[in-house]
């Protein structure tokens, strides 16, 4: 008799977990619909400062613009350095592509941190 007991216990607390995990699921599936009205709020909060966005989508599009200008100039240079020259042999040139690429990459990683810059600097203004 104890071992059905235990087993009935331990059965029904295992029930009760799994309908309790249920529910929560269920009320964080419908959660968003009951709180519309919050998040209408909060878009018309954005919308009265729409003019200081405005001129941070200005900058950071400048900004921006400056970035790809710098990427599609550093990749040009690349692509231009990266090509054999006709008075270089095989490995001076094998070795000047290695130096090459080291450089292309430490360069690309300066324009990435200013990109971040960019980003972490917008987030901070607003």
């Amino acid at each position: 008799m104890k071992i059905v007991s235990k087993k009935i216990v331990i059965y029904s607390m295992l029930g009760i977990m799994q309908v309790g995990m249920a529910s929560s699921v269920a009320a964080a599936a419908s959660g968003p619909l009951l709180n519309s009205d919050s998040q209408q709020i909060v878009q018309l909060d954005r919308f009265d400062r729409h003019d200081r966005h405005d001129r941070h989508n200005d900058r950071d599009d400048a900004r921006r613009r400056q970035h790809d200008e710098r990427m599609r100039r550093e990749n040009e240079r690349h692509e231009r350095e990266m090509r054999r020259r006709h008075h270089e042999s095989e490995r001076a040139w094998r070795e000047r592509q290695r130096r090459e690429n080291d450089r292309h990459d430490r360069h690309l990683r300066e324009i990435a941190a200013f990109l971040i810059g960019i980003a972490v600097g917008s987030a901070s203004n607003d």
